[in-house]
């Protein structure tokens, strides 16, 4: 018997690492996620396959139950597996269904969207696999990865959200985000991978007394979230990217590579990789070309 999973990408548009702290953080589920299909099979093993959004293959190996339940660790090249069998471990303590009342499965992970693209490979999987074996997908990801949870939240949500770590636990708001200049938001991607792990624990590393950036932050979400023009939105996302540049000691992307942008540019997620936000009178899609920069969509073809 085969089952299928499914769960959101997600964008996150304001409060990128303090979110961690207890920030209001505003998010976008995206139109690309990831589908698993779980299939039974025998010999007390998982055959596991990922693939890309192209149909290609980028990681395949048979997992034993035993490695599973032993959370065995292999050699460094094996870093996939590794963490695979981690979740897996993790998975199993919450339910042991998983491999009591299985011989074993044939799973299939794929993605809709390129994997260096950054939009949630890890927290679409933690979802899929908590769906799965019906278990709670944020304990999970404390279990596994960490972190602040909220692109789990877009994993389960198909409309934009509000999200805060309140004592921990996750609190998520839907709301209702549809200014009439979405059409000159674009998102581009900067051609290079972020490690999202690398990156929480640079910001614990340096970040100081962080209470009056995060009241900041929250104030300018609400601003965000609640525009009704674009100069509005485009001078809050401004606003943003000084402070945590301030938080970061980091120099923002605009001053980076974008210094002559007609526009405003807003990081997403963790600095320095990934996708970024672009808002502009025009569209900068050939400004963005002749830059290097050959990602460049559209928030109607981006955002759920």
């Amino acid at each position: 018997m085969k089952k299928t999973f499914y769960s959101n990408g997600k964008l996150l548009i304001t409060g990128e690492y303090v979110v961690l702290d207890g920030a209001k953080a505003f998010a976008l589920p995206t139109k690309f996620g990831q589908n698993l299909v779980i299939e039974e099979a025998e010999n007390d093993c998982i055959h596991w396959t990922s693939v890309d959004a192209d149909g290609s293959i980028w990681f395949e190996d048979t997992i034993l139950f035993s490695s599973i339940l032993k959370n065995e660790r292999f050699n460094e090249t094996s870093h996939i597996k590794n963490t695979l069998i981690e979740i897996l471990h993790e998975a199993y303590l919450m339910n042991s269904d998983l491999i009591t009342n299985s011989k074993g499965y044939r799973i299939t992970s794929q993605l809709t969207f390129p994997k260096f693209w950054g939009l949630g490979t890890s927290s679409t999987l933690i979802n899929n696999i908590a769906q799965w074996l019906q278990i709670d997908a944020f304990e999970l990801l404390k279990r596994s990865f960490g972190g602040s949870g909220y692109d789990l939240a877009c994993a389960q949500n198909n409309t934009p959200i509000l999200y805060q770590l309140v004592d921990e636990k996750p609190l998520i708001e839907p709301i209702i985000f549809e200014p009439n200049f979405l059409d000159k938001i674009h998102f581009v991607y900067l051609n290079q991978k972020q490690n999202s792990r690398t990156a929480i624990a640079s910001y614990y590393n340096q970040r100081g007394n962080i209470e009056k950036a995060i009241r900041k932050i929250d104030s300018i979400t609400k601003t965000v979230i609640h525009s009704t023009e674009p100069k509005e939105f485009a001078l809050a996302l401004q606003q943003h990217e000084i402070e945590m540049s301030n938080v970061l000691e980091t120099q923002t992307v605009r001053e980076l590579l974008f210094n002559d942008f007609k526009g405003t540019i807003k990081s997403l997620g963790a600095w320095g990789g990934d996708f970024i936000l672009a808002i502009s009178k025009e569209d900068p899609t050939d400004y963005f070309h002749k830059k290097g920069y050959t990602t460049v969509i559209p928030y109607s073809e981006m955002i759920l």
